[in-house]
């Protein structure tokens, strides 16, 4: 009696079977673009990081925020302008410095990019009913406005951490609050603190009174909406918080 061959391995038994093929495409398919997500991220995170080294040593010359300005504004606001008018820091008065740390990240030269207990504390804050509130830094807003967007997704929250970290180790915090007071948004189509001392008060960012800079601070959260004579109950909170933060390290 002949003996009979062995069955064939699972494998080559469902090589024919069409489930079979297709599921072996879908994971060929899912391989490849999980390898080529994480190309395109690699690469655009190692681009940002060769920025910062360049801006640790230039001004911006264009953000990703000041590029979506433009282009949301391109058909539906052709008169839309931006004003862009980098100076040092030592160009700006330093009641500006103290103003904008202490609204923005009062713990800003204790941290080391992201202050987790801001962030725990706005958590916190959410659970008990309260609306949820940014606790971004100065560090995280930075590289935000110069390779983001204003959107929120949770894409650029990933993605900002490991940039945020980044940027604490490439530049300096006297450089990082330097950037940060050149690119953002203080009002629409105006970027930075020279631009908008000069468009709110007609002056420079040199010869602000304690009480402008509190105002001008007062108005980041919400450039798009705030104007420095309507955010007196914000800018009273701030000129408190300056009475009590410590002389800035710089």
């Amino acid at each position: 009696m002949a003996l009979s061959s062995p069955p064939d391995p699972p494998e080559r038994r469902l090589a024919g079977h069409p489930i079979s093929f297709w599921q072996d495409r879908l994971y060929h398919v899912g391989r490849v673009g999980v390898a080529g997500a994480s190309s395109v991220l690699a690469t655009y995170l190692g681009s940002c990081v060769l920025a910062l080294v360049v801006y640790s040593m230039a001004i911006p010359p264009v953000t990703g925020v000041q590029l979506q300005r433009s282009l949301e504004n391109a058909f539906s606001s052709p008169e839309y302008t931006q004003r862009y008018a980098p100076v040092p820091l030592s160009e700006m008065d330093r009641f500006l410095l103290r103003a904008v740390v202490a609204g923005e990240d009062s713990r800003f030269f204790m941290h080391g990019g992201i202050d987790w207990e801001a962030v725990g504390e706005a958590i916190e804050e959410y659970r008990q009913g309260e609306d949820l509130r940014g606790g971004s830094s100065i560090t995280q807003q930075l590289v935000k406005n110069l390779f983001m967007t204003t959107h929120s997704t949770y894409l650029r929250k990933a993605l900002e951490v490991p940039l945020t970290y980044a940027a604490e180790i490439v530049l300096s915090k006297r450089r990082i609050l330097e950037l940060y007071l050149n690119v953002i948004e203080w009002g629409p189509g105006v970027f930075g603190a020279e631009a908008a001392t000069q468009h709110y008060y007609g002056t420079s960012a040199q010869r602000l009174t304690r009480y402008q800079a509190a105002a001008l601070a007062a108005c980041i959260p919400n450039p798009h909406v705030r104007r420095p004579e309507t955010v007196g109950w914000y800018q009273r909170i701030i000129l408190r918080r300056m009475n009590n933060l410590p002389p800035l390290p710089l």
